[in-house]
């Protein structure tokens, strides 16, 4: 046994996770009734993440604020540039694939109960009164635009405090942040509790009626990873991007598939900027912000599933009305709900720009609910990995400018 555990231990991170993802599929392939217990371990898991990211966010923003230096660069404004262009060329990514393949859809009923977004003013007006809710309020609902706000300012307002009292509040921080490193030295445990759990109860069967749409969704969404991101990165440090990005969608991108949640993702996002060697003024702000805004899947999610109605009403589109579509995906993805399936919530909102009713609109939604499994799936781990990757592409780009080598194998 003790050997076992002495080569456990000398296995990455990433490989005692994937270990534990084909261990979950085994296990629920072969004896899910027996093993039905280890759901538990991805429940644990999640709701650890979840329980921390809140109070890890508040501390650390309020931390970095507070200490910090005039005259240090943060990148903030670069990082939220490459946030607003993701997201706007995934929805454009989207509208060109539903064009190039498109999905015609069965409709289905059942989600009468679900209230959609009475329109792109109801969505911002959301997004603003979350920037001044009631801090305790905002940490109980893990609402991070309110956490953010009320960091930012007792950050500005504790920069003429005491000494004694940042190093308080910065020894708060350094408390929380190792243990996130605790929790996620359990993730192949959570991971095997949540793959199990996916195939389990949901299985794929119900899935095949919707393959193209499946197709199309994730093929968008791979695209925008593996082609699309990388050119804004490349633009961005002016070197080959793909280690950068593989890392990312490696440790990143793999526990925010299986957690579905960006918010349950900001830690290991924290954690994976730590490792970069990234300045954690910056992070600190620009991942949970990113949890928040930077919606690349939901654009594509909103864009796909919206003209995947279009075409199955046999409404035609001209160019203009497809760069609406694509730029209001993008706004209406940087308001979508932090819940698993938040973003399908908002398509009703763009398929009120071709005239469909809510009724049919619901339906797609249903739609959307019904491959959820694997589309929610895919475009949190999109989300979450690119708040990481232009994190660092921001600062990498500085780094380039100043001369500094840029290191990934960390």
């Amino acid at each position: 046994m003790g050997n076992l555990l002495k080569m456990w231990n000398r296995l990455s991170l990433v490989k005692q996770i994937i270990v534990g993802l084909v261990i979950g599929i085994i296990l629920a392939l072969t004896v899910p009734e027996t093993a039905q217990p280890v759901v538990i371990l991805g429940s644990l898991f999640v709701g650890a993440l979840k329980a921390i990211a809140p109070i890890l966010v508040f501390f650390l923003v309020s931390s970095a604020i507070s200490q910090h230096k005039s005259g240090h660069q943060t990148n903030m404004k670069s990082i939220v540039v490459l946030y607003a262009l993701g997201t706007l060329l995934a929805g454009v990514t989207g509208v060109i694939a539903s064009f190039l393949f498109p999905v015609r859809l069965t409709l289905v009923a059942g989600v009468e109960s679900v209230t959609a977004p009475g329109g792109i003013t109801e969505v911002l007006r959301s997004l603003l009164l979350n920037l001044v809710d009631n801090p305790v309020r905002a940490l109980f609902n893990a609402n991070y635009i309110g956490i953010l706000s009320f960091a930012v300012l007792l950050g500005f307002t504790l920069r003429h405090a005491a000494d004694s009292t940042k190093v308080m509040i910065s020894n708060f921080a350094d408390a929380l942040s190792e243990m996130v490193r605790i929790v996620i030295r359990f993730a192949p445990l959570g991971i095997l509790g949540l793959v199990f759990d996916s195939i389990a109860t949901s299985g794929i069967e119900s899935l095949l009626s919707y393959g193209q749409l499946l197709l199309v969704l994730v093929g968008c969404m791979l695209f925008v990873a593996i082609v699309v991101n990388p050119i804004i990165v490349f633009m961005k440090i002016h070197q080959n991007p793909f280690p950068l990005v593989f890392k990312c969608l490696k440790e990143s991108g793999i526990t925010a598939f299986f957690t579905r949640s960006s918010a349950a993702n900001i830690p290991v996002n924290m954690s994976l900027c730590e490792r970069l060697g990234l300045d954690r003024d910056t992070y600190s702000v620009s991942i949970p912000l990113g949890a928040t805004v930077n919606m690349a899947g939901a654009s594509v999610t909103i864009s796909v599933l919206t003209l995947a109605a279009v075409h199955t009403l046999g409404i035609q589109v001209d160019i203009p009305t497809a760069v609406i579509l694509s730029v209001l995906s993008a706004v209406s993805a940087a308001g979508a709900s932090g819940v698993a399936g938040g973003s399908l919530l908002l398509i009703p909102l763009a398929a009120s720009l071709f005239g469909i009713p809510n009724d049919i609109a619901m339906q797609i939604v249903g739609v959307g609910f019904i491959v959820g499994v694997i589309q929610d799936s895919c475009e949190t781990a999109l989300n979450s990995s690119t708040d990481a990757l232009f994190t660092a592409a921001a600062e990498f780009g500085e780094w380039r400018k100043k001369g500094k080598a840029i290191v990934l194998n960390k």
